[in-house]
């Protein structure tokens, strides 16, 4: 038996009860992409449950025989980023958020940091990515120096031309970063931001990298894998687990293509274990530069490849699709937002239609795939295995 976990990174639905506490009252991903747009076509999400879910869209997509079981999730860690979200999917609460960066890096830390580097940075303070590149990207150019910028995340990220001054470089530049943002200046992830010069205009390429810190406990993935059973990492959750707990980790360049990872994964002879997918365009392309439409696309893209995922499945496999935070298109600045995430579970041999309602933790996803593959828990979480199965 195999879970494969399908992470659709950031789309919300709807605020969480606690929004107020981050800015982020009536922030909707899914709701607002959908009127944005004026409806999107996505029929086989629909046909799993996604319309069914308590309070989307007042009740006026449901399906009246959905072909998978459905509910969303409540995040009780602190905080609304990629590496909180996606730790506690796999069982781990975060009590204590990660530092957050304002103003900037402490001065201190980028003298040291640039004194390790041999070179001065440019930047260092919050900026989207594709903004402060065009803002300071001929100066980088010209110099070499590379650009720093961090979000309301807690994020160092480094851009670089690496036509100019090459990826290598960009990565052991972000390597330094890791070891020395420790303690004091703790931060979750250093991200390396690659980008080239195309037909005149700069733009990221997919080589991005993530730094990440190392889970503080083990997660999911550590218990499945001591059970003897197999981890398959696709996309950036090898980087968010800092390679912990993981026996296979797969890179890709874009939605389209983690698709096509994880059903070349689910074809191959695994045998029981989760293949674990984040789908990172949604968030990356869309929800960070507030682009509606352009979400909206991405998510009817998407719809198109489930039933191929789908019809991949073995008899036994059970197929999770959720979210790790929001980040609504249509609210102010260009951060995270604090929301549910949609949960959708479809399997050959599972039930259909059953309401899973409002979950207390995203780690009941956690308590769920370790019940079914028999394997020890992290303790977080409730297992929702005997109504789907």
């Amino acid at each position: 038996m195999r879970a494969v976990l399908i992470v659709i990174d950031s789309v919300g639905v709807g605020e969480l009860p606690d929004a107020d506490k981050y800015g982020d009252r009536g922030c909707d991903t899914f709701g607002h992409i959908w009127k944005s747009n004026g409806g999107i076509h996505i029929p086989n999400l629909l046909d799993l449950g996604l319309g069914n879910i308590d309070g989307i869209l007042n009740g006026d997509l449901e399906n009246p025989e959905p072909a998978g079981c459905f509910g969303k999730m409540s995040e009780v860690s602190r905080g609304k980023d990629t590496t909180t979200g996606h730790w506690e999917i796999a069982g781990l609460k975060t009590e204590v958020p990660f530092n957050t960066y304002p103003d900037g890096f402490p001065e201190s830390f980028m003298k040291a940091y640039e004194e390790r580097i041999g070179i001065g940075t440019l930047g260092n303070y919050p900026a989207s990515g594709t903004e402060i590149i065009e803002v300071l990207g001929e100066e980088h150019e010209k110099i070499g120096k590379p650009i720093v910028y961090t979000s309301a995340d807690s994020v160092f990220q480094v851009a670089m031309n690496v036509d100019l001054f090459g990826l290598d470089t960009l990565y052991r530049y972000c390597e330094i970063a890791r070891e020395m943002l420790v303690d004091d200046v703790a931060c979750c992830r250093v991200i390396a931001r690659p980008y080239v010069i195309k037909d005149g205009k700069r733009e990221r390429t997919s080589d991005r990298h993530d730094y990440s810190v190392t889970p503080p406990a083990e997660t999911m993935l550590d218990k499945i894998r001591k059970g003897g059973k197999m981890v398959y990492a696709i996309g950036k959750i090898g980087d968010i687990f800092n390679g912990q707990g993981i026996d296979k980790s797969v890179h890709i360049v874009s939605n389209m293509d983690g698709v096509d990872k994880t059903i070349e994964a689910i074809n191959e002879d695994t045998g029981s274990g989760i293949i674990f997918t984040n789908l990172v365009d949604f968030d990356a392309k869309y929800g960070h530069r507030r682009d509606p439409e352009g979400y909206g696309k991405c998510i009817e893209e998407f719809d198109e490849r489930i039933p191929q995922i789908m019809n991949a499945l073995k008899e036994d496999d059970i197929l999770i699709i959720t979210a790790d935070h929001g980040n609504d298109p249509t609210a102010p600045g260009t951060d995270h937002t604090r929301e549910y995430v949609p949960l959708l579970v479809y399997g050959k041999e599972i039930n259909h239609g059953v309401n899973l309602g409002v979950r207390k933790t995203f780690s009941d996803i956690s308590k769920t795939i370790c019940d079914i593959l028999e394997v020890e828990d992290t303790g977080l979480g409730e297992s929702f295995r005997n109504e789907i199965m």
